[in-house]
């Protein structure tokens, strides 16, 4: 076979060719180009940590600043209830008030109401008395034919009535 024969007398040029061309390579990318992309590497991971810590960072200022608008939140939500529990008791206190001039307004009209009625009651009683005694004498005069006096008739009834 030939191309073994040919082997013996070009390997030492192949073998001299194949280091130049590996020692090109070598120092061109990896003494060359590795080391770029290695710090481009090197870079980005670099950013990317300085990216995360800025995040987390943002996220914590969030998270306090959300604390404080909930703080605020709540504590705006206390004073509004305060301020609702003031308006309640001030109403309450106000109906109460009216409530108590239309009561004393009431017991006024119904003390008036009664010393009316007890009047009218006195008046009629009055007359009752008056009509009672001139019905008594009456009945006297018809029945019996005695004459009594007006005043004698008033004090037997009014004992008759109050007794």
């Amino acid at each position: 076979m030939p191309q073994i024969a040919q082997l013996s007398e070009t390997i030492a040029s192949q073998i001299f060719w194949s280091l130049i061309f590996f020692g090109i390579v070598f120092f061109v990318i990896g003494r060359g180009m590795v080391p770029k992309v290695m710090q481009t590497v090197e870079s980005r991971d670099r950013q990317i940590a300085a990216d995360l810590a800025a995040a987390e960072a943002a996220r914590a200022a969030a998270d306090a600043e959300q604390a404080s608008w909930s703080s605020a939140a709540l504590k705006q939500r206390e004073e509004a209830q305060g301020v609702i529990a003031a308006a309640k008791a001030e109403a309450a206190k106000a109906a109460e008030l009216r409530l108590a001039a239309a009561g004393a307004t009431i017991d006024a009209r119904l003390a008036e109401a009664d010393a009316r009625i007890a009047g009218a009651r006195n008046g009629a009683l009055g007359e009752i008395e008056a009509v009672a005694a001139e019905a008594a004498a009456d009945i006297a005069a018809r029945l019996a034919g005695l004459t009594v006096a007006p005043a004698a008739g008033a004090a037997a009834v009014k004992e008759v009535l109050h007794g």
